[in-house]
């Protein structure tokens, strides 16, 4: 098997190396690796953290509620989401994901999203910044008390 692309995601916590599943996902990792090629990522922040689910980022609002401009058709797949899976976030449509991705924490709280939404990577590389960010405290809409942020992403 060749190995995936992968992307260094520069956090204001350390460093996480995602691969990119090409394989089961190949619009949203096309999607995912033009948006941080064009710097779309770029000090953006981690907004929701929910320990032991997901953390999650990539709204330029910082809210959850913004994104690129354009969707994605979902690609849902067999790969199980498990501790560090990188998922696309969505709305009720299953066809709206953008720029919003979550990185989930364990397998427990995310086996529902199986089937459910497009999981696309894998970190191979800095899960405990992963679960540093997601240990951090959140007020009560699931925001971090300190900040989350993505500095840059890159594709390597």
């Amino acid at each position: 098997m060749s190995e995936y692309p992968k992307a260094r995601i520069k956090t204001t916590h350390g460093d996480v190396v995602v691969e990119l599943w090409n394989d089961v996902a190949p619009g949203h990792v096309e999607n995912f690796t033009k948006l941080a090629g064009n710097g779309f990522y770029d000090t953006l922040s981690f907004h929701r953290i929910i320990p032991g689910f997901v953390i999650q980022g990539g709204c330029p609002e910082g809210t959850g509620t913004g994104g690129p401009g354009w969707n994605v058709k979902n690609e849902f797949n067999d790969r199980e989401h498990v501790e560090g899976t990188l998922s696309m976030a969505r709305s009720a449509d299953p066809d709206s994901a953008g720029s919003q991705f979550f990185i989930c924490l364990g397998r427990e709280h995310c086996q529902h999203l199986d089937g459910q939404y497009t999981a696309f990577g894998q970190v191979v590389e800095g899960l405990d910044v992963v679960r540093t960010i997601g240990a951090i405290p959140t007020d009560a809409h699931d925001r971090p008390s300190e900040p989350a942020g993505m500095e840059t992403v890159e594709v390597l």
